[in-house]
């Protein structure tokens, strides 16, 4: 079976992208490039509020840093090429290339950033960070690869904490 070029992974932090809410959210039937959101739903969003077990975790400027420091480091560790990481206040994108299913890599990020948080800002190993899963899309060509790369580092409005892996690539080539 031939391999991707890359996958662009997201995954959300715990509860801060509920069903329902105002500006759309994702399901599979949704998860498509340019399909609409979910329309909103406020009655399913206060249901899916009133089943938290735990208060929305919000990444903020330690956190964030944090997670982008271990995304760079997992990566390197595991030989993955890591071509652009943005960590926002909700949620995380991810495009990289490697050698195992897009699924293992989301785990591993998520599981080291856990331990690194826990670790480095004292919170508890038991803390919900992420919600289940996440989204995994196999990128196959170069313009794909381009476009997930873009809206990565461009498309998310103001840049938090970003990594451009090209600029690395391009300097270890020289």
């Amino acid at each position: 079976m031939p391999q991707p070029l890359a996958y662009f992974i997201t995954f959300t932090a715990y509860g801060v992208w509920l069903h329902g809410r105002e500006i759309g959210s994702v399901d599979k039937q949704h998860n498509e490039p340019g399909t609409p959101f979910l329309p909103p739903d406020p009655i399913q969003e206060a249901q899916m509020r009133a089943n938290m077990r735990e208060a929305a975790y919000i990444l903020d400027t330690h956190r964030r840093k944090t997670i982008l420091k271990t995304i760079q480091e997992v990566a390197k560790h595991r030989k993955w090429q890591l071509l652009a990481c943005h960590i926002r206040t909700t949620h995380v994108h991810v495009v990289v290339t490697a050698d195992t299913n897009p699924e293992k890599v989301m785990s591993d990020f998520k599981a080291y950033a856990s331990r690194r948080l826990k670790e480095q800002l004292g919170e508890p190993a038991d803390c919900k960070r992420w919600t289940q899963h996440g989204s995994t899309r196999y990128l196959w060509n170069e313009e794909s690869v381009a476009a997930a790369v873009a809206y990565t580092l461009h498309g998310q409005g103001e840049p938090l904490d970003v990594f451009d892996g090209r600029a690395e690539t391009r300097s270890d080539a020289g």
